[in-house]
């Protein structure tokens, strides 16, 4: 994991390249199917440019109706390959005669995509765990896109993004979080950065953890945490982090500080992180790798392994039974 994290600016390097091509059939409409960390690109993209039209799907089958489908290009993704959610999707796909394109670095998917002449782009099995693997992904998912531009654009990040500075920040706010449950919050924007942030701390730190946006939450959740002598014992578990973006709406960031004063006046724990950088693209992925060394050392900090997700893989055997 610690080497995951260290080199992923290399992942940028990667260029990714469409197979049966001759099949493929570029729109600008798409659906993506995929599970866990094989979908987390695709909600980063909706960060980079929420214009981009795509619907996330978590299911084991397509949304729309027939008509509609045939309008938009679906993306199968699956890190592994055996995501049986993905599978299913990409069976009733094939059934359906959509225009489709696999998104994989091995495993049943990618024989099928080659069994049958689907469109697929086989990304590096370098043996990640899905959620480490986002520049790969990211960069397929463009590719996929048609967004040459950003392709390129994100190959500088190789260069420009390095680690290794956000390892002390991480290193340090791991012993912050300790004995706490993290509540991340950010604007609906950076709602992909939020809940990126939230999984990381469940899979890496394999801790409890949860996420939310603004303006939304102010109309409910924080009323849950307006600090009582009868609810004082489970307001004190949490931690919040608010991920400040300065390019926000000025409405959001004035939000943001009120919300920090009030949850302070109730002595709550409260950590702003501020996301700043001049290129998206940088911006979105120094804030994730703050994230990724955060989750590690605290996974250090319980003396748990932080790579593997051995609760998934049981339940996976339990489902087969």
């Amino acid at each position: 994991m610690y080497e995951s994290i260290k080199n992923f600016n290399k992942q940028f390097s990667y260029e990714p390249e469409i197979k049966n091509l001759d099949k493929f059939v570029a729109k600008k409409e798409f659906i993506l199917v995929g599970m866990g960390g094989s979908a987390l690109a695709a909600q980063i993209l909706k960060t980079w440019n929420p214009k981009i039209d795509i619907i996330i799907r978590h299911d084991y089958c397509l949304p729309l109706g027939d008509e509609a489908l045939k309008n938009k290009l679906v993306i199968l993704s699956s890190y592994s390959g055996n995501t049986e959610e993905v599978i299913n999707a990409y069976l009733e796909a094939k059934e359906k005669n959509l225009d489709i394109v696999v998104v994989v670095a091995g495993g049943k998917l990618l024989s099928l995509a080659k069994e049958n002449n689907t469109p697929y782009i086989e990304m590096p099995n370098v043996r990640l765990q899905p959620r480490m693997a986002l520049g790969l992904s990211i960069k397929a998912l463009l590719k996929v896109m048609g967004e040459e531009s950003a392709l390129k654009e994100t190959s500088g990040l190789e260069a420009t993004l390095n680690p290794l500075d956000y390892e002390e920040a991480g290193k340090s706010f791991a012993k912050k979080l300790k004995n706490y449950v993290p509540v991340i919050y950010a604007s609906n924007h950076n709602s992909s950065l939020a809940e990126i942030w939230k999984i990381k701390f469940n899979e890496t730190g394999k801790i409890p953890a949860f996420h939310n946006v603004l303006p939304e939450l102010n109309h409910n959740e924080m009323t849950g945490f307006d600090v009582v002598d009868s609810t004082k014992e489970l307001s004190n578990k949490f931690y919040f982090i608010i991920l400040k973006d300065m390019g926000d709406n000025p409405k959001i960031l004035k939000r943001m500080q009120v919300l920090e004063k009030l949850y302070k006046d109730r002595n709550l724990k409260v950590e702003t992180i501020e996301i700043k950088n001049e290129n998206v693209w940088h911006k979105i992925f120094s804030s994730l790798l703050l994230a990724d060394w955060t989750a590690y050392y605290l996974a250090l900090e319980y003396g748990l392994e932080p790579e593997q997700v051995p609760m998934v893989e049981e339940f996976k055997k339990l489902i087969l039974e």
